[in-house]
Parts: structure tokens; sequence; C-alpha cells
């Protein structure tokens, strides 16, 4: 059971993410009990870009757009911010946020896959990533994608849900995500692809602190660091592209399935 819920193939992940868009900010902010937007505000605040001669940020897997618009929030509209995702009905929901928050001019909505990424090497100041790490079908790819369209000297700020290592405040992490929240979730959803039951599992299989670090570190990051947020449920992973790297390895294409 655990293998199919974990099944990541882009065509499944794709289709989960447009049947669950709907209920998307909802259920994120109903199941962290709003901590999630706490934890967006913070990566602004700990990881702000420099001035706009640098370029632009990056805001991958954005979802419905909540990281790229606290950017836009705490930069003042300062910094042109591009904001991608390969599931279409997540942008469409996204662009109405940006259109409702007066903040449209300063957010450029693309569709596209993390593994492909159409833009040129060495273009972002900062490239962000909030809880979309996990869902990328062959994350290594996603990483070196990420790290090839960053400008050498700038950072990649990598925000994902992480294990508390309390063994106490670890088992009941597990309950809830192994059985409140899916409950919850799927209640809510009804998803047919079992999406609040795919979040938990992807998780609890995540690589993460050391583990996450070594991968970054692996796809050309240098200085990689991690802070852990609210006791260890997320964690912010912070690493930079080496000056003397004018570009990362080019991904191969994705296989897609």
């Amino acid at each position: 059971m655990a293998s199919q819920l974990l099944d990541k193939r882009e065509v499944r992940i794709r289709r989960m993410f447009s049947q669950i868009a709907p209920w998307y900010d909802l259920l994120n902010h109903l199941l962290s009990l709003n901590i999630d937007k706490h934890w967006r505000e913070r990566t602004a605040r700990l990881v702000p870009p420099g001035p706009v001669e640098l370029g632009p940020i990056l805001d991958l897997c954005t979802g419905t757009g909540d990281l790229a618009l606290t950017y836009q929030r705490t930069t003042q509209g300062r910094i042109p911010i591009i904001a991608a995702d390969f599931s279409h009905e997540m942008l469409v929901r996204a662009v109405k946020k940006s259109q409702s928050a007066g903040a449209s001019s300063h957010i450029h909505f693309v569709e596209a896959d993390a593994q492909a990424l159409p833009f040129p090497d060495n273009t972002f100041q900062l490239v962000t990533m909030a809880f979309g790490l996990r869902n990328v079908t062959d994350m290594d790819r996603g990483l070196r994608e990420t790290v090839r369209v960053t400008r050498p000297g700038g950072r990649v700020a990598i925000l994902e849900f992480s294990r508390p290592r309390n063994a106490v405040l670890g088992r009941l992490y597990q309950w809830y995500f192994r059985s409140l929240l899916p409950l919850i979730g799927q209640l809510i959803s009804r998803s047919p692809e079992n999406a609040y039951r795919y979040l938990p599992e992807s998780v609890l299989h995540f690589p993460d602190y050391e583990a996450l670090v070594e991968r970054m570190q692996a796809a050309g990051l240098d200085q990689v660091q991690y802070e852990p947020f609210t006791f260890g449920i997320a964690t912010l992973y912070v690493g930079v592209k080496p000056e003397r790297s004018a570009t990362a390895p080019s991904a191969p294409p994705p296989t897609h399935a």
C-alpha cells in the first residue's frame, strides 16, 4: 500500500494536485493550524533577496502562490518574481490570489516542470521552494535544475516538512500524520488519488536534515545549512551556488510516464 501511495510519476502527481486544487489552501491552513503562514513569513525574513540588480526571484512548485506572495509583500514589489508550477489548476488559483492582492504586476506565473525549467542558466538571485521538493519525481534532477538557473553567488532556499527528533513529539507527530491528518484531508477533499494519505507517506520517507544537505551539496550548492521550525515539523534549508561555478550540470529531459 505504501508503494502505491508513494507513486510519484509526473502524470499521477499532476493529476493529484489538480484534483485537490479547490481545497488546497483551506486544508493547508486547517491541517497546520495556520502555522504554515508563519513558516513562509519566516523564510522570507531569513532569506531576503539582495538588490534588484542581482536578478529576479524564482519560486518553484509554487502551488497557489503563497510563498511568492509572501516575498512580494516583504519586498514591497521591488524584486520581480517568477512563480512556476506544473499543475495548471493550481496556477489558475495562484493568478486569482495575485490579482486579489494587487500583486499581478510583480509576479509572473509560468506552467513548468521543476525537472526541466524553461529558463537560462545563471538567471535568478534566489530560488525558493516550499513543500514541493518531496513531490518532484526525480528529486536530484530537480535540485540540479534549481542550481542551474541560480546565478553564481545566488541562494537556494527549500522549506519542507521534516520529522521531529524529540522522541515524544515524534510519536505524536507520526500519529497525527498517519491517522488524523489523512482522515480530515480525505473527508474534505475526497481525493481519488488519496492525496492526504500520500502526504504523510511522502514526508516520512523524505531525506530530511543532514540527508537533504548532502543531496543539495551533490547538486552543486555550498554552505548548505538548515534550521528547524516549530520543533522540527518543518525545516528550512539554504545553500549558495559557488561564485566559481558558471553553470551547474544541466539535467537531462525528464522521463514522463
